[in-house]
């Protein structure tokens, strides 16, 4: 008689999140790509394009690192967005009425991005712990 058997049995950790300075690179990369692709296409001028494709790449950016990762992401974003978007290329400015909603927008995508990450990790962190009975 064959007795099947799970192969791996009891508690494993959590997996860890990558190192910040590695998320920070990955974020400052990525947006730089995403920059040049928008200025490739034309599309620069609607800023709101550009805005929406950063934050969805500072989420998946922040599914990688720790909370405190975040803050850095989103300003990274926001200074190459600011850099070679909204002003003349290579100047970095601050406008009181827009880049403040900027920073709010990218820095709320990286911690939900991060906080869905933390949260997907846990719940499978508890399924991999709970007692299997054999009856299923």
């Amino acid at each position: 008689m064959v007795e099947w058997r799970y192969i791996a049995r009891g508690m494993r950790p959590v997996p860890e999140p990558m190192a910040t300075p590695f998320v920070w690179t990955t974020a400052c990369s990525g947006s730089l790509v995403l920059v040049i692709a928008f200025d490739l296409l034309g599309a620069l001028d609607r800023t709101g394009l550009a805005l929406a494709a950063l934050s969805v790449l500072a989420a998946l950016v922040g599914t990688l690192g720790r909370f405190v990762a975040a803050p850095g992401t989103a300003l990274l974003c926001w200074a190459l967005l600011n850099v070679f978007a909204a002003h003349p290329t290579g100047e970095l400015s601050w406008a009181g009425h827009r880049d403040p909603g900027w920073v709010a927008c990218l820095l709320a995508a990286a911690l939900i991005g991060t906080a869905a990450a933390r949260v997907r990790y846990a719940r499978a962190a508890y399924r991999r712990i709970t007692p299997f009975d054999g009856t299923a």
